[in-house]
């Protein structure tokens, strides 16, 4: 009788649904805390279906599971330059209801769900509150600075047909968000 071991040779690549967990620092490994998944709650995605960062997904690709991995983003490659043009003030009549301010909501501080003029839904910072005007940053909480990501890589497997149509991974109780 022979025996043979097998080895899972299978990759971090398009269409795999990678499980991983991970620690997003700022600038290196020794930076402010950002994010950090546990194996409890790791992150579950189809790699290559453009939820992710591209250059998040091309520091993982071919890597396999127990792998872990290390690396920096500079803000040119994670959520972009800080842009002082998305910094607005808007006129406060636009965050009343019947002629009084909605205090509750319009904090400094607090994330507002806004639209533009399109249609396109995007999350604005109160930064500042005067008499006439609320000041929105529409910046990505993170653009401007320099990431770190360190992890490993807890599961791969093949993407279902039904995943991919649907662009997402589905889980034991059918859809994984």
């Amino acid at each position: 009788m022979r025996i043979t071991l097998i080895f899972n040779t299978m990759q971090v690549s398009k269409n795999k649904v990678v499980s991983l967990t991970y620690t997003l620092r700022l600038n290196d490994e020794q930076g402010e805390l950002v994010q950090e998944t546990g194996n409890d709650q790791p992150l579950v995605f189809i790699y290559g279906s453009g939820m992710l960062l591209p250059a998040f997904e091309s520091n993982i690709v071919n890597l396999k599971t127990k792998d872990l991995f290390s690396f920096g983003l500079p803000a040119s490659d994670a959520y972009g330059d800080f842009n002082p043009n998305a910094v607005i003030d808007l006129d406060i009549n636009i965050f009343k209801e019947d002629g009084k301010l909605n205090e509750e909501l319009v904090q400094i501080g607090n994330t507002i769900p806004m639209q533009d003029s399109e249609g396109n839904r995007m999350d604005g910072v109160v930064v500042e509150l005067t008499d006439t005007n609320v000041k929105m940053d529409f910046n990505h909480p993170l653009a401007g600075k320099d990431l770190h990501f360190s992890g490993e890589i807890v599961e791969l497997r093949e993407a279902s047909s039904e995943e991919l149509a649907h662009g997402h991974v589905h889980g034991p109780h059918d859809h994984h968000h």
